[in-house]
């Protein structure tokens, strides 16, 4: 039942509770006002910003608001 708690780390492996939201989209699949959505933890929102920002799929990041 259930499968991972939607309000975790989208970093492979973590199960941390995510405190970030990165909103983001790629430009060659997605119209400009999709956007898809990675959470973070503190630790991990660095990389997973710095991972979509070097593909230039990176549109924002704020506060993620538990459901």
């Amino acid at each position: 039942m259930g499968g991972p708690d939607p309000d975790t780390c989208s970093a492979k492996g973590c199960r941390s509770t995510a405190a970030w939201a990165l909103l983001w989209n790629n430009p060659k699949l997605h119209t400009a006002e999709r956007r898809k959505t990675w959470l973070a933890c503190d630790e991990h929102r660095g990389p997973l910003s710095d991972f979509l920002a070097a593909r230039q799929f990176l549109r924002d990041v704020e506060p993620h608001q538990p459901a």
